[in-house]
């Protein structure tokens, strides 16, 4: 959300490839500082640059994933496919505020206690309430059950609806992974689910060039990315759990849509990839 903050500040609207009015104001103090300190009127490009240095493609990438499940849910919610909308792993994300689309459907927001505090804090300040369409529900996803954590907070499984996992997977442990995804096999038919996943050949030390920092960092110093799928072995894990492809996206294919009609240059990251899946 720090890059969708300074992409508002620093580019006019129609260089930008995402448009999110409430990016800067969600984060805390501390992360509001550092976007305007590196977004500032002195420093030209030079946040996008560094990004580029440190990770090639990764301002683009997260930015295209954003924009990409942004388009499929305000579809889905506008032409009546899903009747509710789960975000797990919700972090500081607008969308429900954001998307006016989205105040037609009840959203429920999953992430740890802390994060959820945080931004129910935010949200009092920008907004003077949490918006009666969405709840926030806190869960550590390693140890505790979504359907059951949900269900407290008033969630039906009856309802069709739709998943996001964005930029969550990877953290998770097998454990954590197996329970959200045994969770989603008892979802409603017709129901949607968009997750990104980091490909399981990175994980294991399989690095394309100019990843080395990101590996050194997320997998190897930190430790903090754990799973990843290989992308021939998509479909077959989603069909485990009831899950049909609809589409298997690369971050390629997500900037020739979104980046290009900009007139900006820049790369995109092969590391990670992004799935949209209907349940049968």
């Amino acid at each position: 959300m720090g890059l969708v903050a300074v992409e508002q500040i620093k580019f006019p609207e129609n260089k930008r490839i995402l448009d999110d009015h409430l990016a800067y104001k969600i984060l805390p103090f501390s992360m509001r500082s550092a976007v305007w300190l590196k977004a500032g009127p002195f420093t030209g490009d030079f946040i996008v640059r560094q990004a580029e240095k440190k990770v090639p493609g990764l301002w683009a990438s997260i930015l295209c994933r954003k924009r990409y499940i942004n388009d499929r849910v305000s579809e889905a919610v506008r032409n009546g496919q899903v009747d509710a909308v789960v975000n797990l792993g919700a972090g500081y994300d607008t969308r429900a505020y954001s998307l006016p689309s989205m105040a037609n459907v009840p959203v429920f927001e999953l992430d740890q206690p802390g994060m959820i505090a945080s931004k129910r804090s935010r949200l009092m300040k920008i907004l003077g309430e949490v918006p009666a369409h969405v709840t926030l529900v806190p869960i550590d996803f390693d140890s505790e059950d979504p359907g059951t954590v949900l269900a407290s907070h008033g969630y039906r499984t009856s309802q069709r609806t739709l998943f996001i996992l964005e930029g969550v997977t990877q953290y998770l442990t097998r454990t954590g992974v197996r329970s959200t995804f045994d969770f989603l096999g008892g979802a409603a038919a017709e129901s949607r689910l968009i997750f990104t996943y980091v490909r399981g050949d990175f994980i294991i030390g399989r690095v394309p060039d100019g990843y080395e920092f990101l590996y050194r960092k997320m997998v190897l110093k930190d430790n903090i990315w754990l799973f990843g799928l290989e992308p021939g072995k998509v479909a077959d894990f989603l069909g485990g759990y009831g899950w049909s492809v609809i589409e298997h996206i690369g971050y390629d294919e997500l900037a020739e849509q979104y980046v290009r009609p900009t007139g900006r240059s820049l790369l995109s990251m092969p590391v990670e990839r992004l799935v949209y899946a209907r349940k049968i």
